[in-house]
């Protein structure tokens, strides 16, 4: 097991199992777990879709920059950002600078498998969603790119199997 003195960010798409990979992930390397939209929902009483109500999409990404900038400077962290996080470019500094970013990618088809009962994702309150996803995907893919030090793809992965390629990952960058 590698010895992690860094934080790890967690990027990509909803749907993409950045909160199931990063418990694994967290568990294995003995870091703590940190999801920012739980963390903004713990802080707020409120749940993203009434926060997304009640401020819109701007008020909800203000306040998901504020906590991200917080949670980023936390030391031994692995930390799932929502999907919209890597939006603010300050956001995209700050991951990058502050640890291990990992992109985890996934097709629509997942995203639409693993979110068809949750309805708990604002952006996906519409009658099409694929096409709202293809969108997003569209729109926020090279982002995710940008930002990452890693990209794995999750589509057809069990968490383990994804945990184990960026345990991987990390330990040949310890040994660079």
């Amino acid at each position: 097991m590698p010895n992690i003195k860094t934080n790890i960010f967690l990027v990509g798409p909803m749907g993409a199992g950045k909160s199931t990979t990063g418990r694994v992930l967290a568990r294995r390397l003995g870091l703590d777990f940190v999801d920012s939209d739980t963390e903004i929902e713990a802080r707020t009483g409120a749940d993203i879709p009434l926060i997304f109500e009640i401020e819109g999409e701007a008020g909800f990404r203000q306040r998901e920059e504020a906590m991200i900038d917080e949670l980023s400077q936390r030391e031994g962290i692995v930390l799932a950002t929502g999907g919209g996080a890597i939006l603010s470019p300050a956001n995209r500094r700050r991951l990058g600078a502050r640890g291990f970013v990992v992109y985890l990618e996934t097709s629509v088809e997942q995203q639409l498998e693993r979110t068809q009962h949750d309805r708990n994702r604002p952006l996906l309150q519409t009658d099409d969603r694929e096409a709202r996803l293809r969108r997003l995907l569209e729109e926020r893919a090279p982002l995710y790119r940008e930002t990452a030090d890693l990209v794995v793809p999750t589509s057809g992965e069990t968490p383990r199997r994804v945990v184990g390629r960026i345990i991987r990952a990390l330990e040949d960058k310890a040994a660079l």
